[in-house]
């Protein structure tokens, strides 16, 4: 499975964006997805997760209430909604899928190849 990113760009604080995260085959619905973030000069971490059938998800408590993940298993896509940036979330934002469990451990099976997201304050 192959992943494509795609959404990120230079945004001022207070803007929004929507990253788009699409598998190259079918079947992306068999995996639990995340976003995963590595801001410059610090080590990634997760941002969001979901489950195969979207039912549930987590969240890093940095981005609670101003992300979103969701996804179209019909179009083999993951989103991630961010409103409200600020500085701090400057970072390149990755997508990956795999077990659920691995996927909170960020020890997906699939990774894309990241999307840079820089907030200017």
């Amino acid at each position: 499975v192959q992943l494509q990113a795609s959404g990120g760009g230079l945004v001022q604080a207070g803007g929004s964006l929507r990253l788009s995260c699409a598998a190259s085959v079918r079947g992306l619905s068999g995996y639990a997805l995340g976003w995963f973030r590595q801001p410059p000069g610090k080590e990634r971490e997760i941002v969001a997760a979901i489950t195969r059938t979207g039912s549930n998800t987590d969240y890093a408590d940095s981005v609670k209430g101003r992300f979103t993940i969701s996804r179209d298993n019909a179009k083999n896509t993951v989103y991630l909604q961010m409103d409200s940036l600020n500085a701090e979330d400057t970072a390149v934002y990755y997508c990956a899928a795999g077990s659920w469990p691995n996927v909170l451990r960020g020890t997906g099976d699939y990774w894309g190849q990241g999307t840079l997201v820089t907030v200017s304050s």
